[in-house]
């Protein structure tokens, strides 16, 4: 099976991509549901981020506050890097886990949606790497209007990741997306022909 991992920066237009493929029938493992279900999955996670970073990230029902949580660890790298590194393993375990479910259905592709494919060199398990790229205004703006963060809010999320013009000399494919969603398509119907001839 054909192990494809799909990357991009947030605002990029990564979660647009995914879905056209998904709407081919390419089936899709996405890096941020599985990142939530461990939070589930795993208690102990909950319990890790309370003695490491404080009560106040936690609600009563035990569910992590992701907003606050999200701003706290993004202005620093870290903070950022120590919960990468509580939650990470749990999150490859899952992923690992779901490829080779799909590959026992008899898939002949299987897409990774992970944001930070690259920063946690999970690409280096992926056959194929696709970039999903947009320059950096239409990142913010995307996101302003998405998730109604600031401005700064958007730029610490953006600068917490690596840039995607560094992405972009490690991906094997890359969609512009700062074009009409009809270019978008374009491009992601020729990476499906693509994808198909390997």
């Amino acid at each position: 099976m054909l192990k494809v991992g799909l990357t991009g920066g947030i605002g990029s237009g990564k979660s647009t991509v995914s879905k056209m493929l998904r709407e081919k029938g390419i089936p899709i493992i996405d890096a941020d549901i599985i990142a939530r279900q461990v939070l589930n999955k795993y208690p102990s996670i909950i319990k890790e981020i309370e003695e490491e970073f404080g009560k106040e990230f936690i609600n009563s029902d035990r569910s992590l506050r992701r907003r606050e949580f999200g701003n706290y660890i993004f202005s620093s790298e870290a903070r950022r890097k120590k919960y990468e590194d509580m939650i990470i393993p749990y999150i490859k375990e899952e992923i690992f886990s779901s490829f080779h479910e799909y590959e026992i259905k008899g898939e002949k592709v299987c897409v990774l949606d992970a944001p930070t494919l690259i920063e946690q060199n999970i690409h280096k398990d992926m056959d194929f790497v696709v970039l999903v790229w947009a320059d950096k205004s239409t990142q913010i703006k995307r996101v302003k209007g998405r998730d109604r963060f600031s401005e700064d809010e958007v730029i610490k999320r953006i600068n917490s990741q690596m840039s995607l013009d560094e992405k972009r000399k490690v991906a094997d494919f890359v969609v512009d997306n700062t074009c009409t969603l009809k270019e978008t398509e374009e491009q992601v119907h020729r990476l499906i022909s693509l994808i198909n001839g390997l």
